[in-house]
């Protein structure tokens, strides 16, 4: 009855269960990312693609006007993420970083290459995305050329944002130094 008693102080004295936050990664871009093109139109100059993530997570990829916009989920392409861009010329990196909770998806964090062109912004964005069904939207955007732990700040941002978010009434919080030439929320 004593070691029964002192493993429960143990327990109680250790706190309350906190969500262990994680990475994986998966590709896009590349030929082992098995990316198809669901649907395009060559006279407009715009396409989607569909590629497989996290646990065969869809990812939802509309690429049209040197402009890039990503979501996620088997209703990814209705979600608020998919409308999301930066307003100068942009690709996205190759390499998608899923936050996980307790091996749970829960956020995402990909980089944004911006180029505006001749004398207009030029810099590299993160943009950390909830995945919460039916409300999935950019919640944190880092300016990772303006931040050297840009990557830290961004799963920060992920770990305590993620789920938080009502996408329909709060724009993306900046976090960090930012570059409001690229990104400043109306």
């Amino acid at each position: 009855m004593r070691y029964a008693t002192i493993a429960v102080t143990a327990a109680l004295l250790a706190g309350p269960a906190v969500a262990k936050s994680e990475s994986a990664y998966t590709k896009i871009y590349t030929p082992d990312a098995k990316c198809k093109t669901v649907e395009q139109n060559d006279d407009e100059g715009w396409a989607v693609s569909k590629c497989p993530g996290y646990k065969g997570i869809d990812v939802w990829i509309a690429d049209g006007d040197n402009r890039v916009m990503v979501a996620y989920g088997a209703k990814g392409r209705d979600e608020a993420a998919m409308s999301q861009t930066f307003s100068f010329f942009n690709v996205t990196g190759e390499t998608i970083e899923w936050r996980l909770k307790d091996g749970k998806p829960v956020a995402t964090i990909l980089r944004w290459k911006i180029d505006g062109g001749e004398d207009l912004p030029k810099g590299e964005m993160l943009a950390v995305t909830q995945l919460t069904p039916g409300n999935q939207c950019w919640i944190a955007v880092v300016a990772a050329h303006k931040n050297k732990d840009a990557n830290e700040l961004a799963r920060k941002a992920a770990d305590e944002l993620a789920g938080t978010v009502d996408c329909a009434n709060t724009p993306a919080k900046i976090v960090g130094i930012p570059d409001e030439a690229i990104y400043a929320p109306e």
